[in-house]
């Protein structure tokens, strides 16, 4: 059987100049990175189509630490819409290095269903992420130099919220000390380092609708407070124009294709689980303007992902989704039920069974919450028993859920015709689509909102820290902002160890803060970090590169 890079090395690619004019992008909006991929000037998007495209949204039950293949489906359900004769384009985001060298490995899809080239997108590709991270730093110098060069502002070192940011899982960076040395070496502090994807620049990025849009929301950030406690923005420092100047390309969406030839954006990649886990509104936008249909997708589980998209992106862009698919596997119902991870090949039905209520709850918040129709696609593994597929189907369908097996992974587009069928006949239809709260709630009223909506928990409970955090930012004009939760991605709750579909608990809000910039209020809830580490054995172990340049490991 071969792995996921040798099908991708293996495939015969299009052009990118024939997947832009496939799609009607002229020559001019083409930048060209290769002969595979390209960036595409967001000054295409100045006029609107003439038919609005349908929107659908691939999201999940809560995962294994491996993940259950969104990415995979949301490419082969496409690929399948374009062997059924409909012009379909794919938006996903752009994987992190922090996965790919860490536990999950690549966000390229899998098997047969993948977008390419694999190893360019899972690496630096078209290096959006270096000026994100760029971007993010420069930001961090003009705060510590100004400091240094007198503090006109009054900025309180002690009080500076602004994070430098590496695109790695690097725990050692979590917490650390600067500015060591004499006087010429700046101010010692206290700093800390996030990953890329958690950077409110990556949010910036994907939530902007143009280099003015982005420039504007560049100068909103807040970096900190002052000794009286105002808060300071960049645009206090005069940074925003040199941040939107480093950043003028990576806002430009980047054009890919599918192993079978569908055009693909693949832009910003920001964690569901710490971010608001979407690609940027910029490219589902292009994909609009191109496509008939366009499948996207949004990070880890629909407490998560599906949340943030329905509740922070549609809501910031204006864009209404026409159909949800909430992909399972049998794994994950197992890993939900209680199998540990390394036992989760075997086959054990009762598990299943125990399993089941997680992704039951994740298609009732799609249907009544959301008010969006919804279909469960089964991403079959090859490890799966006929026995465990029938059971799944049938305790959908006994609750009236619609389910379709999908078999994109070893078939590509072939393997998911069915579901695509169901997808289609489900875009077709009207729907009551709203959000889980009101524009304009309250922080606390939004975030208890989603709590007791979404994760179905009894309340919230705040900190006596996230309580004084909340009164400031009402002070500071921010009080009615969307909320962004930064929960596990592994349980409804706040404690990754309590799977399924649990009842009778809480959800404790440690840290609340604004991220003016990207427009939202960002709430950390339980142990949650901005900083994930390394495992034991990281995949970045059994990544190499020969001689000829080709890589091997990925996956």
């Amino acid at each position: 059987m071969l792995s996921d890079i040798e099908i991708a090395q293996a495939a015969e690619v299009a052009p990118i100049e024939q997947v832009a004019e496939g799609l009607g992008i002229a020559p001019e909006h083409l930048i060209p990175y290769g002969h595979d991929k390209a960036k595409v000037d967001y000054n295409v998007l100045a006029t609107e189509p003439a038919t609005p495209a349908k929107l659908v949204l691939v999201t999940a039950m809560n995962p294994t630490p491996a993940g259950e293949g969104k990415t995979t489906t949301t490419i082969g359900v496409a690929d399948a819409m374009r062997r059924l004769g409909k012009k379909v384009v794919v938006a996903l985001r752009e994987p992190s290095l922090g996965p790919v060298f860490g536990i999950k490995g690549g966000a390229a899809g899998g098997g047969y269903a993948q977008v390419v080239p694999m190893e360019d997108i899972n690496l630096h590709f078209t290096g959006d992420f270096h000026a994100i991270g760029a971007a993010n730093n420069l930001l961090a110098a003009m705060i510590d130099n100004h400091i240094k060069q007198g503090n006109e502002l009054g900025i309180d070192p002690r009080r500076i919220t602004w994070h430098r940011c590496v695109d790695m899982n690097d725990r050692q960076l979590r917490h650390v000390v600067d500015g060591l040395g004499g006087v010429a070496d700046g101010i010692p502090r206290e700093d800390s380092y996030d990953i890329t994807v958690a950077s409110e620049v990556m949010a910036v990025l994907c939530l902007s609708s143009s280099i003015t849009d982005l420039k504007e929301r560049l100068g909103r950030i807040v970096i900190g407070y002052t000794y009286g406690r105002e808060p300071v923005t960049a645009s206090q420092l005069k940074a925003q124009g040199a941040m939107a100047a480093l950043l003028k390309d990576a806002l430009k969406p980047n054009l890919v294709q599918t192993l079978e030839g569908t055009p693909a954006f693949v832009h910003g990649g920001p964690f569901a689980n710490i971010a608001h886990g979407c690609n940027s509104v910029m490219a589902t936008r292009m994909a609009l303007h191109y496509g008939d249909v366009v499948v996207t997708e949004a990070g880890f589980g629909a407490d998560l992902g599906a949340e943030k998209f329905l509740d922070i992106k549609c809501r910031m862009a204006n864009l209404r989704p026409d159909a949800v698919v909430v992909v399972a596997t049998v794994r994950s119902l197992k890993y939900n039920g209680g199998v540990a991870k390394t036992d989760l090949d075997g086959e054990d039905l009762d598990a299943l069974e125990r399993g089941l209520p997680n992704l039951l709850r994740h298609v009732e918040n799609m249907t009544e919450v959301y008010g969006l129709p919804c279909v469960v696609a089964i991403n079959r593994f090859p490890t799966d028993t006929q026995a465990e597929l029938d059971l799944v189907e049938a305790a959908c369908q006994k609750v009236g859920a619609n389910v379709r097996l999908s078999e994109v992974w070893a078939k590509g587009g072939e393997g998911g015709i069915e579901l695509a069928r169901e997808v289609l006949r489900l875009v077709g239809q009207p729907n009551d689509f709203d959000f889980s709260y009101a524009t304009g709630t309250p922080i606390q009223q939004a975030i208890e909102a989603v709590a007791r909506r979404v994760y179905h928990a009894d309340g919230v409970d705040f900190t006596p820290s996230a309580t004084k955090q909340m009164a400031q930012l009402a002070r500071d004009g921010f009080g009615e902002l969307p909320v962004c939760i930064a929960k596990t991605q592994y349980s409804f709750t706040d404690d990754q160890t309590k799977l399924g579909a649990p009842e009778g608990f809480r959800i404790t809000v440690r840290d609340v803060h604004v991220a003016a910039g990207a427009g939202f209020v960002v709430a950390i809830t339980g142990a949650i970090m901005t900083m994930p580490g390394l495992p034991k054995h990281p995949a970045a172990e059994r990544i190499d590169v020969d001689a000829t340049g080709r890589i091997s490991g990925l996956f």
